[in-house]
């Protein structure tokens, strides 16, 4: 590389912080939807249906990146909630977005704060598809009440046996004169866990990490604007 070549990589190297190798995650966005319903502001959940991936589970509207239809990650979290909650575009007010959440099972989630511009929740229409039904609670429920802390245990698995009894070789260590013990699995890394019980059920996973971001940054601001 001569210098010419090095200013023109400084001219391309990204203007702001994002997700290196980015394309080999699952990318998704959701919406973190907030209700004004007697006078404060509410979080707006849906529980999943039965019949889809996690099903049963309480999240945030929202789903998988689609280039073929979305512009950008805003663009499938308002395209997603539109559709699963059955609300026009012109009645979700977009206020901002968190950073992107980087899950440990390989996606990467893009939270966008939103104003849904309605009364009441029965003037949704959602998809029983999708979603057996939606609720909400006050902000300062999270406010009031913190989230238990768990872990679980992450392990990288070079391989794995299929349904056929035969071992998938994906990382071949060995074969690429890896010290021995990238032969096996390895790592074991404790990874953080969030889980708030609440009147509704559990709610755990990405959902309650952005949860937490809210209620931090909200605290954040709070404390600010006093000073």
């Amino acid at each position: 590389m001569n210098e010419h070549e090095l200013k023109l990589l400084k001219t391309n190297l990204p203007k702001s912080p994002g997700v290196q190798g980015r394309e080999k995650y699952l990318n998704s966005a959701v919406l973190v939807p907030l209700v004004m319903l007697n006078g404060e502001y509410h979080l707006l959940f849906e529980k999943r249906s039965s019949a889809i991936p996690q099903g049963d589970e309480i999240c945030f509207p929202g789903g998988k990146y689609d280039p073929e239809q979305d512009a950008t990650c805003e663009d499938a979290a308002l395209r997603e909630t539109a559709e699963e909650l059955g609300i026009g575009k012109d009645k979700i007010e977009v206020e901002g977005r968190f950073d992107t959440v980087v899950a440990s099972m390989g996606a990467a989630v893009d939270p966008f704060l939103g104003i849904l511009k309605i009364r009441a929740i029965n003037e949704l229409s959602i998809d029983p598809r999708e979603v057996q039904k939606v609720f909400t609670l006050p902000v300062a429920y999270f406010e009031r009440n913190k989230p238990e802390t768990y872990f679980v245990r992450l392990e990288v698995q070079p391989s794995y046996v299929d349904e056929n009894g035969a071992r998938i070789v994906l990382f071949p260590g060995k074969e690429l004169g890896l010290p021995s013990k990238y032969h096996q699995p390895w790592g074991g890394r404790k990874f953080r866990m969030f889980v708030y019980k609440t009147p509704e059920g559990v709610i755990w996973g990405l959902t309650a990490e952005i949860i937490h971001e809210l209620i931090k940054h909200l605290k954040q601001s709070t404390a600010s604007s006093r000073r």
